[in-house]
Order: structure tokens, then C-alpha cells, then sequence
């Protein structure tokens, strides 16, 4: 081919010049996608939001729906929120997305919720897609939300599914032109689970979303609808990118690098070229090493150097990968795996083997390049560095000495052939003893190994020759076809042997492999049990006791101090020595005490716990029946992967109760500046009209009438009363918060209480009318007076507070199967939908307008704390013959009042 052409061939693509272009010129559109509703798409828009805002970008919010979900509604906080546009449709104010308002403020990035959302009818465009896509025409970024179910071409596929349609849709064009799709996944499990809570709709909206659309099936069906359309998408946006920069292909597949790794010194040199290789791919990369026959062969040291440069793989980045060899070629299982993985550069050491080793044994290096195919093989020199342990232990080197007990049973096996060969040769003949011969071999060399192997195929030689060819009981040979025949038979006793010793190896690999694995997945398992950081220590500190037989020490750095935080056997203790060893591997990260570089004199030797943030502790192991190194090379293999699992859980244990502290201080500050906003406003009035009747007393005394004194004595009195509520909530709220209200139960008559609750409340209900319906007869509850007398009493005041004057308040109880129930209906405006649960917390309140009553936001919640505590339930709700608001107590009835009821 001739370099024009070459050129031509790598033109970019014009369409995908021009279409890039075009993007250039508009804002990016991010769409985070989900399988359903609830999956937490906001949730992870808003994270991202702000993960922009905190790197200094200009981030707004167009329009987001919390729906009352409280970990939302956190992450809002800190936003700049574009206040939206109140829209007058048939009597009802429409809340929308104020387009213009974002347009004039021209920010970097705008957060818009729920893109397949109609407008109201007087809005400019009928979809909130529309408005998103003048946002991204006028140079704006956006962020926003999409359910799969949404999507127009996908429309009839889910309503086939859920037999459910769906009206709001949206245009693939719309998903087609997304800069980025991000994935919001959720177990169909955990999403029911979190249908269940009450975290995605309230209960009776629940129950009938689970019994129709939230189901397992459909649930599953729904997230491979969009794993599917977004992996359409990503191959889209590959193939567009490989045509703008004139890449062949193409390929529906990103880059992806393997390196070769054996004993040789060379093999970390490889592995870091590969982790270059990958950086400026910006691809990931995984070192293979392929267990062979010969892999049984190799020294400890050997092995140790082949562990360490897999270890080395994963502290770059990468991943380490280790597969038996089988009965191909090692070139055959590189390419294998290659192709499995989709890996489309090799990188492989050049070899420094002889042509004459080429000749007979092949070559990996150049069965690569020939077979590679469309797959990239990098053929690199290497470089020896200086052979030092990268962990600073010594490895035990000294190779196990033979032994002669395989050898004599080998030639044991032999003399039983023969003796069978004797036996049976009258009757089947000189031509089949010798498979009498060769089944002996197999078993040698499948329990023994090739060594053994070898040694019985030379006797069976030499007693076939001997015992069975003429003349017998000599080693010469006359027939010269028995010549043929006894090098038939060494040579298909040498392959036999020779492949039995094969399998024998690979499956002592796999047993030992097996063996290690299940006992790494054990320890994970256990890992993933524990919740404190005590238990992870302890649960470390048996398991590699147990494992590699050794004391253990586990330490780590608690309150500025370091040192020992758990150990195996319990009672060990390490000296002032010992400390400032493990101390010294914990802050260079470096191994130290006996058998390292550092301090190699000591009892123990001391490992960092090492995670992706560095060193978070260290493990001590000694031995006092060990003489030298305290592990061998696999056994020091097996340490470092205990120690990885370890290290995570302990940063796991670390980052929960990080993230617990932050919640709280959170919780702490949000309570504090409302209680701080509380106290300015709602404590000071009424200290504001004491002070004000108490000062006109004072001055003016001579000048007033007595009716005029009588008023302002009892303003006094009122604001005091109020201001002994407000403070009583605020203790009452305390007693709750620490736990400390613990319930004096006795059984108490209901029409009591409401009695002693209504005449308690006289001067709130003063300006209401009051219709009480007890039933008669109403069974005994056991509760503590008191509370519930409070608990009454602020249900009653919410109600009076938020009913207009000369309105009615109806107290109504009655019994309904094991419960008495009360309930506080008000003619008021009734409740918000989004507002049903919050209202009981803490220090929240309804907002109307600008209006908001008199309050500190903790009647309700102390309400709820109270009769929870007694064993009920406290709910809110709406009237639905008129406006208002119910107010729901629920009480078990006893059992001795259940009797006592009966008896009457």
C-alpha cells in the first residue's frame, strides 16, 4: 500500500468533525439514568453537583424533587436554588422551572430533576426536556434525572412489561445527544426493601406500587432495558470518537493491556513499562502468569520474585492474574486469555534463550507475534535491576533435600509388574506384559512425579529385556524385532510417565490454589461479618494464627499513641524494643525486625497494613520453633493477602465511623441553629409582653383603672404560661433525646385524661368550639399519666394553633379490636402531602405563605416520642369530607383491661 493511500485512510471522518464541533459550541448534558423509581438518581445528581460547586464551578438549582426524603433534602443545602415560577392553571398554583430566571443568570451548571416532566400549559414549551435543550443551546451545563421507562422508543417494551404505560416520555434524540449517561443501578431487593421503609412513597401508595409495577421480574427486566440502551449509547459515542480521530476499527471496546510475568529478574521491569503503556492508553492493564509443570521446579526464591511482581501489578494499579497452564503451549493460554479478556496489547519479555532451546522446545515469544493476529505484541528488553526483596524479608531458600522412599517404591512397583508378568504370561503372552509394566509406571509417576517415573521405566526396561525377551535372563537380544519392540516400549513408558507427571503437577496446583482460596474467602467472609474494629482486629489476629501457625500482634495508632490494639495468643506482650520496631515499619512502610533489612536481630517481624492511602497499622509474627525466616516464600504470599483483606476492613470500620462523626456534628449544628432560631424569636416574645405589662405596671400604676391592671396581670400570666410550654418542650425534647424518659405504667381511664387535658387547655381553646365523642365504656390503656397527658395536651395545641378562631375541634376515641384510638380532627388547612412525616421532626413547622405560628417545632415530636415510648402510635393525616387535619393515637389494650372488660 502506498503511502497516499495510507493517509487517506486515516482521514477523520467529516460528519464526526462537524458533529464534534457542534458540541463544542453547546453546553454538556448529563443524564443520570434508572431503572425505576427510588434507584436514588437525585440523590447521585446532586452529589455530583456538588462535587462541581466544590471544585469552584457556578452550580444552581433549576429544580430538584426531594419528596420529602431527608438525605436529599440535605445535599441541597449549599446550593444556589433559582426560585421557580408560580403558574395559575384551573384554580391550582403550579410550581415550574423558572426558564428565563436560569437564562439571565447564565451559570456553569444548572441542576434540573425529572427531564420527561410536563409543563403547565402556559409555560413556553410543553416538555422540561425542551427547556433543557435552550439551556444547553445557550452555553449552559446540565445535569439531570430520566427513568428508562421514560424513553419513547422503549415506551411499548415497558408497558409490555409492567402493564403499565406511560404518558410522559421523552425522544431517543434527547438520549442520543447526552454528552455523558451515568447508570444509576439498585438491586430489584434493596429497592423493594426501600419501597417497604417508606422511602420512595408513602405506605398505601407503597403497597399498591409493589403488588403492580415494583416487581422482582419487572424490576429486573427494567435495569437490562437500560444497561442496554446506555451500552447503545457508549458504543455510539466509541464509534464517533474513533471516526473524528480516523482510529481503525472500529471496535465496541476501550484499550486494554496484558503483561507476561515469569521468574525472571526482568518480569518487574515489564510490569512497569505495562503500567506506562496503560497511563498513555488510558486503559487498564493485568500481569499473567502461567503455572506450568516446570513451575513446581522453580526455587523459593524464584516463586517469591514471581508473587512479588504480581504484587507489584496491583500496588500500579493493575491486576494480577495467575491460571494453570494445561495441555497447550503457554502461548496458547496467553492468546486465550487474551482474547477472553478483549485485550489488544501484549507486552512479553525478549527471550535470551539459545536457537538451539528455541529449536526443541519453541519459542512463546515468536508463537506470539505469529498468532497474535489483530492483537498488539510489545517485545521488550527489560532491565535486571539489583535483586532485592521488595518486602525486605529473606526468603527461605534451601532447596528440600530427595528422598529415597518415592524411589524405592518406584522400583517396588516394578517387581509386583513383574511378578504379575510372570504369572499371567502362559496365558496371554510375551506381546501384552509389558502393559502389565506400563500401568505400574502410570502410577508412580501419578502419585510420585516424573523423577520416581523415570527411575521405574528404566528397571521395567531392563526386566522386559531380562525376564521376557529371548534369549531370557540376559540382556542380549537376538531377534532384532524385540529390539524394536523394547524401544517402542521406553519410549511410550517415557511419554506416559511424562504426561501422568503433568497432570500430577497441575493438580497439586490447583489443590494448593483451591486450598488458599477457600481459605482468603473464608477470612473475607468473616471480614464482612464484623461491624467494630475490635472484632476486625481480633478476627485478623486468629486467622493468621491459625493459618500460618505464629503469634500474632496487631498494631495501630489510637489517640496520638502507638501500639499493641489485640493479639494472638492474648497474653503476648511486645517491649519498649519491640514497639519502636513496629512503629518504625508502620511510618516508612517498610517491613522491619527478624529476618529484614531493618533491625534483622529481633523476636518478631512487623508488616505495614498497607492500603491505597498508605500504611494504617502493622501485624508482628514470631515463632519460637523456627530457626531462620519465620515464613516461607508461599506462606509469606499468603500474609500479604491476609494483611491486604485486613487493612480494607480496618479503613471500612475507620470510614463508618468517619461518616457517622460527620453525620452527627451535622445533626448537631442543623439542631442547634434551630434551636438558636427558636429561642430568638419564640422565647423572647413572650418575655417581650411581660416585660411590657410588668414596666406598665410598674410606671403607670397610679394612672390605670383596675380593669386595665386586671388585663395586664393576666397578659402576665398568659405569656408566662407560654413561656413555660415552650421551655417545658424543650426539656421534655432533652429527656428524649438522652433517653432518659423511661414510662411509669398503670392502667388509667381515657375520659379521665381527655378531661383533665381539656380543662388544662382552656385558655387555648378559649376562641374554638370543642365536640368530645367518647365512647362509653372504652377499656383501660396502660400508660404513664403524665406523658400522656402532655402528649394530649400538644396535640390539642398544634390544632388550636393552626384552626381559624370560632372553628370546631372535635376530640373523638373509641375501641377497635386490641386498640383504643383517639384522634384530633381541626378545621384547618390540613397538611401538606409532602409535609405528613415531617411535621414530627424536630423543630420543623408548616409553613403557609409568610405565616408561621407561634412554635418551636417540638410539640408534635415530643407528642409522638412520648406515646411511642408507652408502646403506640401517633399519625397524621387529612379529613376527607372538608379541610383539616387528623390527628391518629393509637393504644394496645391489656390484657388484665380486656378482662376486666369481659367480667363487667
Amino acid at each position: 500500500m502506498s503511502d497516499s493511500s495510507t493517509r487517506d485512510d486515516k482521514r477523520p471522518s467529516p460528519d464526526a468533525l462537524l458533529d464534534a464541533a457542534r458540541r463544542e459550541e453547546r453546553g454538556r448534558l448529563k443524564i443520570f439514568l434508572g431503572a425505576a423509581p427510588g434507584v436514588g438518581k437525585t440523590y447521585e445528581m446532586l452529589q455530583s453537583g456538588r462535587a462541581r460547586l466544590t471544585s469552584g464551578a457556578d452550580v444552581v438549582v433549576g429544580v430538584v424533587e426531594t419528596h420529602g426524603r431527608k438525605e436529599t433534602e440535605a445535599l441541597v443545602e449549599g446550593f444556589e436554588i433559582i426560585p421557580r415560577r408560580r403558574v395559575d392553571h384551573k384554580g391550582q398554583v403550579l410550581d415550574e422551572m423558572d426558564l428565563d430566571a436560569i437564562l439571565a443568570r447564565r451559570p456553569e451548571l444548572v441542576l434540573v430533576d425529572e427531564l420527561a416532566h410536563t409543563n403547565a400549559p402556559e409555560s413556553r414549551h410543553p416538555k422540561r426536556y425542551m427547556d433543557v435543550e435552550e439551556l444547553l443551546a445557550a452555553g449552559i451545563d446540565v445535569y439531570t434525572t430520566l427513568n428508562i421507562q421514560h424513553v419513547e422508543s422503549l415506551n411499548d417494551v415497558v408497558a409490555q412489561i409492567t402493564r403499565i404505560r406511560v404518558r410522559e416520555t421523552v425522544p431517543d434524540s434527547v438520549l442520543d445527544s447526552a454528552d455523558d449517561i451515568e447508570v444509576v443501578d439498585l438491586s430489584p431487593a434493596d429497592l423493594i426493601e426501600r419501597l417497604q421503609e417508606g422511602k420512595i412513597y408513602l405506605a398505601h401508595t407503597a403497597k399498591r406500587a409493589i403488588e403492580h409495577f415494583f416487581q422482582a421480574g419487572n424490576l429486573t427486566a427494567l435495569r437490562e432495558l437500560a444497561l442496554r440502551r446506555t451500552a447503545q449509547r457508549v458504543d455510539a459515542q466509541l464509534l464517533s470518537h474513533m471516526q473524528s480521530h480516523a482510529i481503525a476499527g472500529p471496535w465496541a471496546a476501550g484499550e486494554r493491556v496484558l503483561v507476561c510475568v515469569s521468574e525472571d529478574p526482568r518480569s518487574p521491569a515489564l510490569v512497569r513499562y505495562a503500567k506506562r503503556l496503560a497511563d498513555r492508553l488510558h486503559a487498564p492493564f493485568v500481569a499473567l502468569y502461567i503455572e506450568t509443570r516446570r513451575s513446581l521446579q522453580l526455587t523459593e526464591a524464584e516463586r517469591d520474585r514471581i508473587a512479588e511482581t504480581l504484587r507489584l501489578a496491583e500496588h500500579l494499579g493493575g491486576q494480577s492474574a495467575s491460571i494453570p497452564g494445561g495441555d497447550r503451549r503457554i502461548a496458547d493460554e496467553v492468546l486465550a486469555y487474551a482474547r477472553t479478556e478483549n485485550v489488544n496489547h501484549i507486552v512479553i519479555g525478549k527471550t535470551d534463550r539459545s536457537r538451539w532451546f528455541e529449536l526443541i522446545n519453541g519459542s512463546v515469544v515468536h508463537e506470539l507475534v505469529r498468532r497474535a493476529g489483530s492483537i498488539s505484541v510489545h517485545v521488550i528488553a527489560g532491565e535486571t535491576l539489583p535483586d532485592t526483596a521488595t518486602t525486605g524479608r529473606r526468603p527461605a531458600t534451601v532447596r528440600e533435600p530427595v528422598k529415597p522412599l518415592p524411589y524405592a517404591i518406584a522400583l517396588v512397583a516394578v517387581a509386583i509388574s513383574l511378578g504379575i508378568s510372570k504369572l499371567i504370561q502362559p496365558s496371554v503372552g510375551i506381546e501384552n506384559v509389558d502393559l502389565i509394566f506400563l500401568v505400574g509406571i502410570i502410577a508412580v509417576a501419578s502419585r510420585f512425579g516424573l523423577g520416581p517415573a523415570l527411575v521405574a521405566m528404566v528397571a521395567a526396561s531392563l526386566c522386559y529385556n531380562f525376564f521376557f525377551l529371548p534369549p531370557t535372563y540376559t540382556f542380549t537380544i537376538a531377534d532384532p524385532t524385540n529390539v524394536a519392540a523394547l524401544f517402542i516400549f521406553t519410549l511410550v513408558t517415557f511419554i506416559v510417565s511424562n504426561l501422568a507427571a503433568r497432570v500430577r503437577a497441575q493438580a497439586i496446583s490447583a489443590r494448593g490454589r483451591a486450598r488458599t482460596t477457600e481459605q482468603l474467602y473464608s477470612f473475607s467472609r468473616k471480614l464482612a461479618g464484623v461491624g467494630t474494629i475490635d472484632d476486625v482486629l481480633w478476627a485478623t489476629a486468629y486467622q493468621i494464627a491459625a493459618m500460618l501457625k505464629v503469634r500474632v500482634v496487631l498494631l495501630l495508632s489510637h489517640d496520638g499513641e502507638f501500639g499493641v490494639r489485640a493479639g494472638y495468643p492474648p497474653e503476648d506482650k511486645l517491649d519498649q524494643a519491640d514497639v519502636a520496631a513496629a512503629k518504625w515499619a508502620f511510618e516508612n512502610n517498610q517491613p522491619a525486625g527478624r529476618g529484614a533489612d531493618t533491625l534483622p536481630g529481633a523476636k518478631w517481624l512487623f508488616l505495614p497494613m498497607r492500603t491505597g492511602r498508605g500504611a494504617i497499622g502493622a501485624i508482628g509474627i514470631s515463632s519460637e520453633d523456627k530457626a531462620g525466616p519465620i515464613l516461607a516464600p508461599e506462606e509469606s504470599r499468603l500474609l500479604d493477602a491476609l494483611a491486604d483483606q485486613a487493612a480494607l476492613a480496618i479503613e471500612r470500620v475507620f470510614l463508618v465511623e468517619d461518616i457517622d462523626r460527620a453525620q452527627r456534628s451535622a445533626e448537631t449544628d442543623r439542631l442547634r441553629s434551630a434551636l438558636l432560631t427558636s429561642i430568638s424569636h419564640d422565647l423572647k416574645t413572650p418575655l417581650a409582653s411581660i416585660m411590657g405589662a410588668a414596666g406598665t405596671l410598674r410606671d403607670l400604676s397610679a394612672a390605670l383603672d383596675e380593669p386595665t391592671k386586671a388585663e395586664l396581670i393576666g397578659s402576665i400570666m398568659d405569656e408566662s404560661e407560654r413561656l413555660n410550654r415552650f421551655i417545658a418542650n424543650l426539656l421534655d425534647m432533652t429527656r428524649l433525646e438522652s433517653g432518659a424518659v423511661e414510662p411509669n405504667l398503670t392502667l388509667i381511664d381515657v375520659s379521665e385524661v381527655v378531661g383533665t387535658v381539656l380543662r388544662r387547655a382552656a385558655k387555648i381553646l378559649a376562641r374554638h368550639s370543642v365536640d368530645v365523642r367518647v365512647q362509653p365504656g372504652l377499656p383501660m390503656v396502660r400508660v404513664d399519666p403524665v406523658l400522656f397527658e402532655q402528649a394530649l395536651f400538644n396535640l390539642i395545641d398544634n390544632a388550636a394553633k393552626y384552626t381559624p378562631a370560632g372553628s370546631t375541634i372535635r376530640l373523638e376515641a373509641w375501641q377497635r379490636g386490641d386498640r383504643v384510638t383517639l384522634q384530633i380532627i381541626d378545621e384547618g388547612p390540613g397538611l401538606p402531602a409532602d409535609d405528613m412525616e415531617r411535621i414530627f421532626d424536630k423543630f420543623y413547622r408548616v409553613r403557609k405563605g409568610d405565616n408561621v405560628r407561634a412554635g418551636t417545632g417540638l410539640g408534635l415530636s415530643i407528642a409522638r416520642g412520648f406515646v411511642e415510648a408507652m408502646g403506640g402510635m401517633v399519625m397524621a393525616s387529612n379529613r376527607n369530607d372538608r379541610s383539616g387535619a387528623v390527628f391518629t393515637v393509637l393504644l394496645p389494650v391489656p390484657d388484665e383491661a380486656a378482662k376486666v372488660g369481659e367480667a363487667a
